[in-house]
């Protein structure tokens, strides 16, 4: 049992709760913090965060639904008005990258924007591309198979996510490397206690993202394809058309994440799969088993732990009473271990039939890329285990030290 007395403090009594996010052994194994504060504080204030936290599954669900609470606020409030710091001059870049996000913005932008890309990431259209995620997945296993150990973010899971999502929207796959350097530097600028130096990348990563899409748009006004960018770029939505800066980052979100939280995923999964010491082979048996197996890492182990919400108004949630204009924070990884929604939440059990879990979020913002996210870790799991007998882990994962991200440094796999 981990002892958490000197990294985290709970005062159950004022809901307080004093927690470095940056410690290891907390970010190493957060299920166990979480656990805590299910049995203490499931509604508590974060002292280094200076925020409210809700980790209750009924309450996380009911909030992400809620639109007295939403993703921005300066479209019904002014900074003046909320006083907030005007933005800092060396995110300019960044900031202007996430004006148009559909992560960050609420309708009636929100409605349009979603609309425009929503057809394309539907399940029906997203499972046509089955055969050619497999075959993504195949190759890449050819390439090590032989060797009989690999690490496996860098031989697989990095690429099939990327890959996939460059091919939907239009980006060249030779690109994927560089989206990926662009995306990691960019993600940083939502990591708890970033730096001046993530910051600093992060914006120069936004700038050079930015420009490259610019040449991508450009070309696709010129010639058309058969693919998501231009579906954007020449598609009317009542009348109106996407502006330059509403495509750059609807394409750079899409781009981010389309691939960040999967490549994630899988390392997630794959380690709490072998982990658990279960059968692979009764795991992924048929498509229902393997659906669930899915389901339950997706609840154990989710690769985003954090969501926040503006309140739009006055409003009072769980005896806390919040004031137009103060954030509030949602802890979806702690929600899916919620032991008064899922029995024995901390252990892997893919039978398990309690609900679904909330890693794709809920309400208008549910994540756009499920469909796809799910149907790459529906083939991609199976595969890997089908071709690699005997596949164990080489050495203990390391976890990256990206709150609220949750994902692995790298993993070290042998077989046979």
């Amino acid at each position: 049992m981990t002892d958490m007395s000197d990294f985290l403090r709970i005062d159950p009594t004022n809901r307080r709760v004093s927690l470095d996010a940056r410690d290891p052994r907390f970010y190493g194994d957060p299920n166990a913090t979480y656990a805590e504060l299910h049995a203490q504080a499931p509604t508590f204030y974060w002292e280094e965060q200076k925020q409210w936290f809700f980790c209750g599954y009924d309450q996380v669900n009911a909030l992400l639904r809620d639109r007295r609470f939403g993703r921005q606020i300066l479209h019904i409030a002014s900074r003046e008005e909320l006083g907030l710091p005007e933005p800092a001059a060396h995110t300019r870049n960044f900031d202007l990258a996430e004006r148009h996000s559909l992560l960050e913005i609420e309708p009636p932008e929100h409605t349009r924007l979603r609309t425009l890309v929503n057809r394309a990431f539907v399940s029906r259209h997203v499972e046509k591309m089955s055969g050619e995620i497999e075959t993504l997945a195949n190759r890449l296993i050819d390439r090590f198979v032989d060797a009989g150990e690999t690490e496996l973010l860098s031989s697989f899971a990095d690429i099939i996510p990327v890959t996939m999502i460059a091919r939907m929207i239009g980006i060249p796959e030779e690109m994927g490397p560089q989206l990926l350097r662009w995306s990691h530097d960019y993600v940083g600028m939502y990591m708890f206690k970033r730096s001046r130096a993530d910051e600093d990348a992060a914006d120069r990563s936004a700038a050079e993202f930015a420009a490259y899409v610019k040449t991508v748009i450009a070309g696709r006004r010129e010639k058309p394809r058969d693919d998501l960018l231009s579906h954007m770029i020449h598609t009317e939505h009542k009348g109106q058309y996407l502006t330059e800066d509403e495509l750059v980052s609807t394409t750079i979100v899409l781009l981010n994440a389309g691939h960040e939280a999967t490549v994630h995923q899988i390392g997630n999964s794959v380690r709490a799969i072998l982990d658990s010491g279960c059968d692979p082979a009764e795991l992924f048996k048929d498509a229902a088993t393997t659906e669930r197996t899915v389901e339950e890492t997706l609840r154990l182990c989710a690769p985003v732990h954090i969501f926040q919400r503006w309140a739009l108004e006055d409003v009072e949630v769980d005896g806390v009473s919040f004031r137009r204009g103060d954030k509030v924070s949602l802890i979806l990884a702690a929600a899916n271990l919620d032991p008064s929604k899922f029995a024995d939440p901390l252990t892997f059990r893919p039978e398990r039939t309690d609900g679904a879990n909330l890693s794709f979020g809920a309400g208008i913002h549910f994540c756009i890329g499920a469909p796809l996210a799910r149907l790459e870790l529906n083939l991609a799991l199976p595969l890997l285990f089908r071709r690699l007998p005997g596949l164990r882990l080489a050495a203990t994962p390391v976890v990256k030290d990206v709150y609220h991200f949750h994902g692995l440094e790298r993993l070290d796999l042998s077989w046979r």
